[in-house]
C-alpha cells in the first residue's frame, strides 16, 4: 500500500485543504438554515453533487485524489424550504474496507497492500466518486472504470451496481454521459483496455436503458475522460497519453503511474456518427491534454465547434495527486480553447485560446447540449498569477458571442466548486447558478444560489450545510 505523507514543502497550506483533512461526516435529512437572502420561488428540484469524501483510513492516505471514497450531497428544494443530506456510496469495496478499517484494493493511483503477485488479475476498486446521473427512478453514481452504482433519489440509499439493462461486468461506463435535449436519448462511452483497446459506445433511452452499442478501435492505449455531443456527431479528443499495460497486468504500477505523456503522437480526434455509432473520420492535431469539454455543435457551414479546457501537458495529473497532501507544488493551469473541425475534409480549421484566466469544469445549460451555445459557466481563478497550490476562487459566466466574462469572486479562503446551471421551469429567460462553497476561515460549507445572468451581483441565497462537504468533482440538477 502506498502511503501519502502530509509533510509538504510549503509551510502554510491553503485553506481549501481543511475541507479534505478529515473524512467527511454523513448527515441528513436536515432542513438547511438560510444565512442570507431567500430561496427563489421557482427553484424546485434537487441538486446532486459527487466527490471523494474520504482520503484516509487509520492514518493511511490514498495516493491520488481520484481514489477517495465517493460521497453524494443532495439538496432537495421544496415549497417548505431546502432539505440536505450527505451519504457515502455503499460500494462493496467501501463496505469491506470500512469493516477492516484499512485500504485493501488498488485504484487509479494506489496499489493494494501485499506482494505484487497477489494483485495479478485483480479488479480496481470502484470508487463511485466522479459524477451523478439523475434518471426518472434512480440516481447513478458514476466512475471511470466500471459499472455505475444506483441510489435512491430521495434518501441516497445505495441499491447496488446497475447494468442499465445490458452492461457486462467488464464494461466501463464513463462519468460524462450526454443527454440530447430534444430526444432525451443518453449517449456515453467506456474505454476497454487490452491488446486491442477500443471505445465502447452506448445510446440509451431517457430511463437509462441501453438501446444500442458500438465499438471504435483505438490506435493506442490512452486516457479519455470526457467526450462531446456535437450535432450529428460524437467527438472524442484522444491526447498523447499512453498507458503501459504490462505493469498494470503484473501489479507493479498503478493506473496513474503507468500513464506516460508522449507528445510526439499529437492529439487524435475521433468523429463518430451518433445514429450508427460508427467512425466517420480521424484527425491528427498538435499535442495537448484535456479533462473536460464544455459543449459542441455543428455550425451552419457544416463545421464542428468544440469548447474545451486545454492543458499543455499531463502535469495536471501530478497536481491532482498532490491534492491529497494539501499543498500541490506542480504547475498545471488549464485554459478555455475553441476547436473548429471540418469533418468532411478531416482537418482542423482553427484551434484558439478564448480566456487567459485559469479555469475548469465548463458547462452549458442542459437545453443547449449538442447545439449552438451562446455562453459557458466555469470554475475560475480570478488572479492571473495565482499560486500553484491555490484552488479556484470564482465561478464565471463567459458570453461567447460578446467575449464578456462575468465573475463571482469569493472572499479570500472561500472556494466554490463546479457551477450548476438551472433554468426556470416556466420562464426560459430566467435561470440560476448553484455552487457549493467551502469557507476555510470558518470551516463551513454552504450552498449558494446566484442569478445566472448577473453573477457579479452576489448570491440571491446562502444556505448553511450542517457539516463540511469536501471539494468534489461533478454534479447535476433534477427538476421537480
Amino acid at each position: 500500500m502506498q502511503v501519502q505523507s502530509r509533510d509538504v514543502s510549503c509551510q502554510d497550506r491553503p485553506l481549501w485543504s481543511r475541507a479534505m483533512a478529515q473524512p467527511a461526516v454523513e448527515f441528513g435529512p436536515t432542513p438547511l438554515r438560510v444565512i442570507e437572502g431567500q430561496i427563489p420561488a421557482g427553484l424546485r428540484g434537487t441538486l446532486y453533487r459527487n466527490g471523494p469524501g474520504r482520503l484516509q483510513r487509520s492514518g493511511q492516505y490514498v495516493d491520488h485524489w481520484f481514489d477517495g471514497d465517493g460521497a453524494i450531497l443532495a439538496v432537495h428544494f421544496t415549497e417548505a424550504g431546502a432539505i440536505g443530506l450527505y451519504r457515502y456510496v455503499q460500494t462493496q469495496e467501501f463496505q469491506t474496507e470500512e469493516q477492516a478499517n484499512q485500504y485493501l484494493y488498488s485504484g487509479y493511483g494506489q496499489l493494494a497492500p501485499g506482494p505484487f503477485w497477489k494483485r495479478w488479475g485483480s479488479q480496481p476498486k470502484n470508487a463511485a466518486n466522479t459524477s451523478v446521473l439523475a434518471l426518472p427512478d434512480k440516481l447513478l453514481a458514476l466512475w471511470e472504470g466500471g459499472n455505475p452504482y444506483a441510489l435512491d433519489l430521495e434518501t441516497l440509499e445505495t441499491h447496488g451496481l446497475d447494468d442499465l439493462g445490458s452492461l457486462k461486468a467488464t464494461q466501463t461506463y464513463s462519468a460524462h454521459p450526454k443527454r440530447d435535449p430534444q430526444t432525451s436519448d443518453l449517449y456515453n462511452f467506456g474505454i476497454i483496455y487490452g491488446p486491442r483497446s477500443y471505445i465502447q459506445l452506448y445510446r440509451s433511452d431517457a430511463s437509462g436503458q441501453i438501446l444500442q452499442q458500438g465499438k471504435v478501435a483505438l490506435d493506442r492505449v490512452s486516457l479519455i475522460h470526457d467526450f462531446v455531443l456535437s450535432g450529428p456527431y460524437l467527438v472524442f479528443l484522444m491526447p498523447p497519453v499512453v498507458l503501459k499495460l504490462i505493469p498494470i497486468v503484473f501489479g507493479t504500477q498503478s493506473f496513474s503511474d503507468a500513464l506516460q505523456w508522449q507528445p510526439q503522437y499529437g492529439t487524435q480526434i475521433v468523429v463518430v456518427d451518433r445514429k450508427t455509432l460508427k467512425e466517420v473520420t480521424r484527425i491528427e492535431a498538435d499535442p495537448w491534454f484535456q479533462w473536460h469539454i464544455g459543449n459542441g455543435f455543428q455550425a451552419n457551414d457544416g463545421s464542428v465547434v468544440i469548447d474545451y479546457v486545454r492543458y499543455p501537458n499531463f502535469d495536471t495529473n501530478q497536481w491532482l495527486k498532490e491534492v491529497v497532501s494539501g499543498c500541490p507544488t506542480t504547475p498545471a493551469a488549464g485554459h478555455l480553447w475553441r476547436l473548429r473541425l471540418d469533418p468532411v475534409a478531416g482537418k482542423v480549421v482553427a484551434n484558439e485560446q478564448q480566456l487567459d484566466l485559469e479555469c475548469e469544469f465548463p458547462i452549458t445549460p442542459m437545453a443547449e447540449v449538442g447545439r449552438q451555445h451562446p455562453s459557458l459557466y466555469l470554475s475560475c481563478q480570478s488572479q492571473r498569477l495565482a499560486k500553484v497550490e491555490e484552488n479556484f476562487d470564482s465561478v464565471a459566466h463567459f458570453n461567447l458571442e460578446t467575449g464578456q466574462l462575468t465573475l463571482a469572486t469569493f472572499a479570500s479562503g472561500c472556494y466554490p466548486i463546479e457551477p450548476i446551471h438551472v433554468s426556470h421551469p416556466d420562464d426560459p429567460s430566467q435561470s440560476w447558478m448553484l455552487t457549493v462553497v467551502f469557507d476555510g476561515n470558518r470551516d463551513q460549507s454552504t450552498v449558494q444560489i446566484f442569478n445566472a445572468q448577473c453573477l457579479d451581483a452576489g448570491p440571491l441565497c446562502i444556505l448553511e450545510l450542517p457539516e463540511v462537504v469536501p471539494i468534489g468533482f461533478h454534479g447535476t440538477w433534477r427538476p421537480q
